[in-house]
């Protein structure tokens, strides 16, 4: 038309007509699934779902992340995805059952989420959290939702930015009913190896949190693994960053195939830009970070009396980086050895590939051991063999030799170690002496291997029918009357030790209070 109407040109006019364009637009855009949080990862896993071709509608705190995560979906192919003017209009902008995933901060933020968005929801619809929380917060959040009919799910993602884009390991866990209304949605989004989906039904509320974060106990106890096999051939062998980053490149190709030996190929290799000198990995400072996760890995294990040494060393060898003042000055003061073991180089690398391979095989036994003594105790009925084939793609952990763990745990449900599978005993039966050569040599060399000297540890253990324990029991029995079983009677027994024992009378009651 030629008609003019200047009071269009007004400001405020123009806004309100772009606003009720873009309501008619989007009001009957139902979409299928809304995901609130857009930091990095947020952005990342809604665009995925858009990709896939689900509607997806976005909210944040934050206006502005909305419209970058709009403009991204524009830009990266066109995809469904619209954004929403608060809480309420995010709501209401969803297909019933509402599904919604929220990726914030754990913790507190969480809550707060949860609050504001639960105004806005009706019996039926989903929260699905995908953060890294700590999985009672994820079971009482369940039991605070249930009178309102509103389901929720614990779901781990792992994969980082990457992954959440392109394909990330999934691990949710909640009401069955809740799981079948997102399983088209994550079935798809998830990380695909072969005609697999790494995805599955974890079990119920908590399952799928306890899942990711014994991912991320075998991940902490992996890197520290891989970071002492670098101590040996740097500090020992004598080996620059570009040949080991050869080596690791290498070592991919084969058994010990994994993103994290990939990863770390390619660190070797990085110039650093800042000052044009040297490797990056050699400015860096040497104190590890970390975000909880495999702190609580360790104190569920020691819950579920369930060993799992690789990863608390792992841990504990984050706790000593930290300290790096005191390290420093202790330098100066504490003497190692002087007289240090003559090498073979070829050796070295070919021992080291086998104690590597040997010390991953136990951290998955660990992590699993946990995962199984959990869902025994909760009644969760988590499945081993998921758990293998939710981590072959997409996540942190994902390894070639994961396919082996899929097999020997479905091939046998009742598997008491993934170590004593025949398949993976032979694999160490025939590499241990290998395994020992290295940890010996960093005893003799003064070079610290706390995760492969307690895996090796670990093996020894287990491989023996008789412990000096009974000698630990004895101590129990002498100085507190914890009593003690006989290896050739049935029955609780108490020694009067020496002439200070008494008679303790009923022996039953002294087991109370065991674990």
């Amino acid at each position: 038309s030629n008609l003019s109407f200047p009071f269009l040109q007004h400001p405020t006019v123009s806004h309100a007509l772009f606003s009720l364009y873009f309501f008619k637009k989007s009001v009957n855009m139902s979409c299928d699934i809304g995901l609130y949080g857009l930091a990095v990862m947020g952005q990342n896993f809604a665009l995925n779902m858009a990709s896939h071709g689900f509607k997806v509608c976005v909210c944040n705190r934050s206006p502005s992340k909305i419209e970058t995560t709009v403009a991204r979906a524009k830009a990266e192919g066109d995809v469904p995805l619209i954004g929403s003017d608060g809480p309420e209009d995010f709501c209401s902008k969803l297909s019933k059952p509402r599904k919604i995933v929220i990726l914030v901060q754990a913790g507190k933020p969480v809550d707060s989420t949860i609050a504001t968005l639960s105004q806005f929801l009706e019996p039926g619809d989903v929260i699905i959290d995908g953060g890294n929380e700590w999985y009672p917060n994820t079971i009482r959040r369940y039991e605070e939702l249930a009178p309102k009919g509103i389901h929720f799910i614990g779901m781990g993602i792992s994969g980082g930015e990457e992954g959440a884009r392109n394909g990330p390991s999934l691990m949710p866990g909640g009401p069955k009913v809740a799981y079948d209304l997102i399983e088209p949605i994550i079935t798809k989004c998830a990380a695909q190896v072969g005609d697999e989906a790494c995805t599955g039904y974890c079990g119920p509320i908590g399952a799928g949190n306890y899942v990711k974060m014994v991912h991320n106990g075998i991940e902490y106890g992996d890197m520290q693994l891989i970071s002492e096999v670098y101590d040996v051939l740097k500090n020992i062998v004598g080996m620059g960053n570009d040949e080991i980053g050869d080596l690791f490149e290498e070592w991919n190709k084969g058994e010990l195939n994994s993103y994290l030996i990939e990863i770390t190929a390619k660190i070797f290799k990085k110039k650093d830009e800042l000052t044009g000198e040297g490797h990056v990995v050699d400015y860096i400072m040497d104190k590890t970070g970390m975000k909880g996760t495999g702190r609580w890995t360790v104190q569920e294990a020691a819950e579920q009396s369930v060993a799992a040494p690789t990863i608390a060393a792992a841990l504990d060898t984050r706790y000593i980086s930290g300290r790096k003042d005191e390290r420093v000055a202790a330098e100066a003061i504490l003497e190692g050895p002087t007289d240090k073991p003559v090498v073979d180089k070829a050796q070295i690398i070919k021992d080291l590939q086998a104690a590597l391979y040997c010390s991953k095989i136990v951290s998955y036994a660990q992590g699993l051991g946990i995962i199984k003594a959990a869902s025994d105790k909760m009644e969760w009925k988590v499945d081993l063999a998921l758990c293998a084939r939710m981590w072959r793609g997409g996540c942190i952990i994902r390894a070639g030799l994961l396919k082996g763990i899929q097999e020997a745990v479905a091939r046998d449900v009742e598997l008491a170690n993934l170590i004593v599978d025949p398949g993976f005993a032979a694999d160490l039966n025939s590499r241990h002496m290998a395994w020992r050569r290295i940890v010996s040599l960093g005893i003799a060399s003064g070079i610290a291997l706390p995760s492969m000297s307690a895996s090796l540890n670990y093996y020894d253990q287990y491989r023996r029918g008789r412990l000096p324990a009974n000698l630990v029991q004895a101590q129990r029995d002498f100085f507190g009357g914890h009593t003690y079983q006989r290896v050739d009677r049935e029955g609780t027994f108490h020694t009067l030790w020496d002439d200070s024992h008494k008679d303790i009378g009923d022996l039953a009651g002294r087991t109370a209070g065991e674990v």
